[in-house]
């Protein structure tokens, strides 16, 4: 357990922490129950939430117990933090069921086998509340003006804030006293955003309990010019296959900056720091071989050695001889036949494939010489795939030096 502290710091997944120098030296010196709550509002985590998975199992790798909250209760309710507009209100069976892929998905960073971890849905206590009561024995330990200090509320009192979410940071705190006095948890941690939320809870359990717990917030990982890490021209970053195949995911780590590698290797792989730290000094063509590391590890990762060796392979099959190579695992979708013989625009295809966002970007990128139709460079915007392409039973789109797209003809 000695330095699981530092581990995270070296890796940089320590932003705001409410005694840095007691949760170290707590963490050194015992097992510790921690957790991080997980609301299945989606059908799939994303690239933000790794930040957070990432964290735990360095912490689990060190010895310490994580709790994989999944919010099927507080999902139900919708949480305002860093939301200008109050969140979509869910059908239970829709978050249920997010619930399910979510429990597939954190499985494959934390060990729950034999007691190591635990996977819990705050549903099972949330849902069984009496108003009345909860009110008179939780309730009366949150101070509205205390609430209302918080930049999550405050950003909202513009826009407007609804009751129903102001009960939120109430719920969320009275998580962290139900898994202290259930599972012994005396650390929560979440993104940046969940500073207000995880404090409310440490003061919770100090208040009913007397018990010295601790908030420990990751930072909002960034690219290098300020980007959020993450979107892609078809959105977030997913890590259900079925919504961003392998190969995609595999692109996208290859595709970052030269600048944000060695930050990306140390927050998203298994890597020795001393290992990190040599894969970012290299520079130049050098570079792509520390990029190519971080594809492998964190595709492996995420999807599995099958499909991550699948995705490095094609990858690298399509760099070297794009018009012979293996395309299996470059995603596609159907084109009919019947539109090739009218004559489709290949703006239109570069949309539809995802390599573009807009047409205006798709004229930016052939006008920057960028597009590529089965490895020839798109010389206009007006150009069109017409009958000549109609007895093909494919065709290949590349966008830039390594994102591909496949249309099936049918």
């Amino acid at each position: 357990m000695s330095g699981a502290f530092e581990t995270l710091k070296q890796r940089g997944f320590v932003s705001q922490c409410s005694d840095e120098t007691s949760l170290a030296r707590l963490l050194d010196s015992e097992q510790v129950t921690f957790y991080i709550g997980f609301d299945p509002t989606a059908d799939s985590l994303h690239v933000g939430h790794m930040v957070q998975l990432f964290a735990m199992a360095h912490l689990q790798k060190s010895g310490h117990r994580p709790i994989a909250l999944i919010g099927g209760g507080t999902s139900r309710i919708g949480d305002p933090s860093g939301k200008t507009e109050m969140r979509k209100i869910l059908p239970v069976e829709t978050i249920k069921a997010n619930a399910e892929r979510f429990r597939v998905e954190i499985s494959r960073f934390l060990d729950f086998s034999d007691g190591k971890g635990l996977l819990l849905n705050n549903a099972d206590w949330l849902t069984e509340l009496n108003y009345i009561e909860f009110l008179r024995d939780i309730g009366r330990h949150f101070s509205v003006n205390r609430m209302l200090s918080f930049e999550t509320y405050k950003m909202r009192l513009d826009t407007g804030l609804s009751f129903i979410e102001f009960n939120y940071q109430i719920l969320q705190a009275y998580d962290y006293l139900v898994l202290y006095q259930r599972q012994g948890c005396r650390l929560q941690m979440g993104g940046d955003d969940q500073w207000g939320n995880i404090v409310a809870g440490m003061d919770l359990v100090r208040r009913v309990e007397s018990a010295e717990c601790y908030a420990l917030t990751t930072p909002l990982v960034t690219r290098a010019d300020g980007q959020k890490m993450g979107k892609t021209e078809k959105g977030a970053l997913f890590l259900d296959p079925g919504r961003v195949s392998p190969y995609e995911f595999y692109q996208y780590w290859l595709n970052v900056p030269d600048a944000d590698t060695e930050k990306l290797l140390a927050l998203f792989t298994f890597l020795p720091i001393e290992e990190v730290r040599e894969l970012g000094r290299l520079k130049d063509r050098e570079a792509n071989r520390a990029k190519q590391r971080l594809a492998l590890e964190l595709t492996t990762i995420v999807h599995g050695a099958e499909a991550a060796q699948a995705a490095q392979d094609a990858s690298r099959a399509l760099f070297s001889r794009e018009g012979g190579a293996d395309r299996e695992s470059v995603p596609s979708a159907p084109l009919k036949r019947g539109e090739l013989e009218s004559g489709v625009s290949v703006i239109d295809l570069l949309v539809r494939a995802g390599l573009s966002a807009s047409k205006g970007e798709a004229r930016r990128l052939i006008n920057q010489g960028g597009a590529y139709v089965e490895g020839e460079t798109v010389q206009s915007i007006d150009q069109i795939l017409d009958k000549a392409f109609a007895d093909k039973e494919e065709i290949l789109l590349r966008a830039g030096k390594k994102r591909y797209f496949r249309f099936l003809i049918e």
